[in-house]
């Protein structure tokens, strides 16, 4: 089994380098399958969310696995719904039965929009109480954080954002590296863009180190210094994703592939309108 190296966060706690992501995985059983087989395979780091809709699944997945409590790393995320501090207090008791644990290893502010500070007090609350290990934002550009990160009284310890070689949030990894802030990347993939997954320089890397392009751009994502959590349900993928660990991109090769950023990402968060979309696309309180 793959041993999985760690990323140390600046409350000191030290997050498993490799997840596994659970978004748009549905809450039919296909959740508690794939989260046991990535558990099966040696992932120990599971990342959901409350607007996911999969928390429970996550949870007996988690429970009936036989695995340490203490040797699993979870991540879940407030919605906006929840934002404010009220709200968010009573949001982390709900995730916390949702999920049947006694605590969470990282909890995110999932979209920075409305009430982030009050929700964040609440989350501060939680940290010390124990009820949360680490705290942490995402979607954060470097305008939002600039706008809501110095009102918080506890730096963030990651901003869970989209990052892959063609988006490599370069302007936006100053601001988090100069607050020992890790970077989190969702869609570490480039979520079917196939461009990306067909990319010439990736491709001859997949050649020489006789890996796929998929486990090139991960390795590299490694390597540079973010965590990373791809999504699959395919058991295949879920453990090829995996092995990343047995091989080393050269400093050239690394080059090589940071140049490839074209800085555009799939989504804006720093465009108008996306907090209403957002809040009329999941409402987490409509399965209650």
């Amino acid at each position: 089994m793959t041993t999985i190296p760690t990323i140390k966060l600046n409350d000191g706690n030290e997050i498993p380098a490799i997840g596994f992501g659970t978004y748009q995985i549905p809450n039919d059983g296909s959740t508690y399958k794939a989260v046991k087989e990535a558990l099966e395979f040696g992932y120990r780091h599971i990342d959901t969310a409350v607007a996911y809709f999969n928390e429970g699944e996550v949870g007996n997945a988690i429970n009936d696995s036989d695995i340490p409590r203490d040797q699993i790393w979870v991540t879940s995320k407030l919605w906006l719904q929840d934002f404010g501090y009220e709200a968010a207090k009573k949001a982390i008791d709900v995730s916390l039965q949702k999920l049947g644990l006694d605590y969470i290893d990282l909890y995110l502010i999932h979209q920075p929009y409305g009430d982030v500070p009050g929700a964040w007090r609440a989350m501060e609350e939680a940290k010390k109480d124990g009820k949360i290990k680490s705290i942490g934002v995402s979607n954060m550009t470097p305008k939002i954080w600039n706008n809501f990160v110095p009102q918080f009284s506890i730096m963030p310890s990651v901003n869970q954002v989209e990052f892959n070689p063609y988006f490599q949030q370069k302007e936006l990894r100053k601001i988090l590296d100069n607050n020992n802030v890790k970077l989190e990347a969702w869609a570490p993939l480039g979520q079917g863009n196939q461009e990306l997954m067909h990319d010439p320089v990736l491709a001859k890397l997949a050649e020489k180190y006789n890996k796929d392009i998929g486990q090139i751009i991960l390795r590299f994502e490694n390597q540079d210094d973010a965590v990373v959590f791809p999504k699959s349900v395919h058991a295949s993928r879920i453990k090829s994703n995996l092995d990343i660990f047995n091989f080393e991109l050269t400093n050239d090769e690394m080059e090589q592939i940071k140049a490839l950023d074209k800085n555009k990402g799939q989504h804006d968060p720093d465009a108008p309108g996306v907090q209403d979309m957002l809040l009329s696309a999941y409402d987490v309180h409509a399965e209650n």
